[in-house]
């Protein structure tokens, strides 16, 4: 991969992954991100806890022997909190709190909200206006310095750019 991962994570088919600047899901303990078959989008500076999973495939219910792959896209500045699941399938926007332990079904693709439970549901709205859009003064995707992340991407993963 091209992030820091703890030894007690496990990544799977990191070609399919984008990672935005200061993201690295696995880089906390315990967490699995699996993107064989689909593809896992994440945003700039979100940040994941302990013992996450991220799946963008999952068995299909009728025959467990086949895959089902749908895209997840994570926005910006969100933030996972342990233990969460995220299913395949699911968008959240910018500024989404997932609560610790949260089973996510469901997109919330307007961001700006927490959200928690099994099945994840909406907890509040967040105040746009309070929401901070940092940037640190030298970016990273990973390891590669983002000015040169392009030019990886397209020579390395199966992703196209974040949007």
């Amino acid at each position: 991969v091209y992030w820091p991962v703890h030894f007690t994570s496990k990544v799977d088919g990191y070609k399919n992954i984008y990672c935005g600047i200061e993201t690295c899901p696995g880089y906390s303990s315990g967490s699995y991100i699996s993107a064989y078959e689909g593809k896992i989008y994440i945003g700039d500076y979100t940040q994941i806890a302990p013992n996450v999973g991220i799946f963008s495939e999952n068995h299909d219910i009728y025959d467990n022997r086949k895959f089902i792959a749908k895209d997840v896209k994570i926005g910006r500045y969100c933030w996972i909190g342990m233990g969460a699941i995220i299913l395949p399938g699911v968008e959240l926007g910018d500024f989404t709190i997932v609560g610790a332990g949260s089973i996510v079904t469901k997109s919330f693709p307007e961001g700006y909200c927490v959200i928690g439970g099994n099945p994840a549901g909406k907890i509040k709205d967040l105040e746009k206006d309070k929401c901070v859009f940092h940037k640190s003064p030298v970016e990273y995707n990973g390891y590669i310095p983002s000015v040169n992340f392009e030019q990886y991407r397209k020579d390395n993963l199966n992703v196209e750019p974040f949007s």
